[in-house]
């Protein structure tokens, strides 16, 4: 089972993905295009160009999962309009995406401080 925790990575691709692409396609669109290593352990995240879905590609050490969530309704409010071609995220602000939600306009507390 796969889980989201705030010791993982998270890179969100800018551009939109054609999700034509299986994991072989995604695989290459992280090495090339975000110049990324697909086999790090971390997560990248992909919409596609009507933000009406999100894929998510990690590898666990044995293979390659492939997640999608396609919204019933409605599509993304919010994706970032930055000039790189990726930008990390963190859990809790991945967590507000999948719900359709705006990172941008919340406040998340550290995940730790010193006592």
């Amino acid at each position: 089972m796969l889980q989201l925790t705030p010791q993982q990575r998270f890179y969100l691709g800018i551009a939109p993905l054609d999700f034509r692409k299986g994991i072989d396609g995604i695989v290459a669109v992280c090495k090339q295009k975000l110049d990324a290593d697909p086999m790090s352990g971390a997560w990248f995240v992909f919409t596609n160009r009507s933000r009406t879905a999100i894929k998510l590609l990690v590898y666990d050490g044995q293979g390659y999962w492939l997640c999608i969530k396609r919204f019933s309704q409605g599509r993304l409010s919010w994706w970032p309009k930055d000039t790189a071609n990726c930008q990390a995220i963190s859990v809790q602000h991945l967590q507000v995406l999948l719900y359709q939600g705006d990172p941008s306009m919340i406040y998340i507390p550290p995940d730790w401080k010193r006592v």
